[in-house]
């Protein structure tokens, strides 16, 4: 069954106050409208249940790019074209250009935007795990100001997060990383290109050369949300690189996460492959190395 056009109202506002004043005034009625990939989708088969949008897709203050010497920012409106396209990006955050790459195919890449990934909240989204294992940042605006949150407890549930409905996702901060930063990114899906994953696991460390100092861990598609594994972070922080190290830490990863069963996997292929994931990961930063 497909939606009744009339049914929805889109508001272009002449500027980002027009659009904050909208939403303050009635902040359970409207919703931003940006790239609209996924909201596309929903209204082509008769699932887009809010009726009323603001389209935020020409608003120049939310298609900023800025570096300083401690952090990337990018403005919530970067389109995954555009993340692979700055060679800071590929350099220091070849994790998120990468998740970019792997985002749906070309058409998608050029209108998706990464603020869009962020609040359509999938729990299978390709960039949230990437950003999670960044400890990225989030600024949220309102007519009232700013605020910045960490992403890390953002999502607090399917479809649910903290953000208030008179407030917009505005720009997304990344610490830069040492050049020592190791950084692991895989997306498991159906196929190579335009799938959606089935598991994606994306993780930082810093090690000394024999023992792990810090560690970020973020998996897609195996809980409701995005998930930062912080009980296998903690268990992995401060731990020696050894041949043990690996069945130890899955042991610890398959008591932190809780798959499930849906059209696109079972829950016992996510669990396996997000283990094996994990010791693959390991091996890469010099586990397997050391007896």
């Amino acid at each position: 069954m497909r939606a009744f056009i009339p049914d929805y109202q889109l508001f272009t506002p002449i500027n980002l106050a027009a659009a904050l004043e909208l939403l303050a005034s009635e902040p359970t009625r409207w919703r931003p409208f940006a790239g609209g990939t996924d909201l596309m989708v929903q209204l082509e088969a008769g699932k887009l249940r809010d009726t009323n949008y603001v389209n935020i897709w020409n608003l120049p203050d939310l298609r900023t790019f800025e570096v300083t010497e401690t952090h990337v920012s990018l403005g919530a409106l970067t389109t995954f074209t555009e993340i692979q396209s700055y060679a800071i990006l590929r350099e220091e955050f070849p994790m998120l250009c990468q998740a970019a790459s792997e985002t749906g195919g070309l058409a998608i890449q050029n209108r998706g935007t990464l603020g869009g990934n962020i609040v359509n909240a999938s729990p299978a989204a390709d960039s949230p795990p990437a950003l999670l294992a960044y400890d990225a940042e989030l600024e949220l605006i309102s007519i009232n100001g700013g605020r910045w949150v960490p992403y890390h407890g953002f999502h607090t549930g399917y479809k649910e997060m903290i953000i208030r409905s008179d407030e917009m996702l505005s720009r997304i901060r990344l610490p830069r990383p040492s050049k020592d930063l190791q950084q692991y990114y895989r997306k498991v899906g159906t196929r190579k290109a335009q799938a959606i994953a089935k598991i994606s696991f994306a993780a930082t460390a810093e090690t000394d050369g024999r023992k792990i100092e810090k560690v970020r861990i973020a998996l897609g598609s195996v809980a409701p949300i995005p998930l930062r594994c912080v009980g296998t972070e903690k268990f992995l922080a401060g731990q020696g690189l050894n041949r043990s190290l690996s069945a130890a830490a899955r042991l610890e990863l398959a008591r932190e996460i809780s798959p499930i069963d849906d059209i696109r996997s079972t829950k016992d292929y996510r669990l396996q492959v997000s283990l094996n994931l994990l010791e693959d990961f390991l091996n890469n930063i010099g586990a397997a190395e050391f007896a």
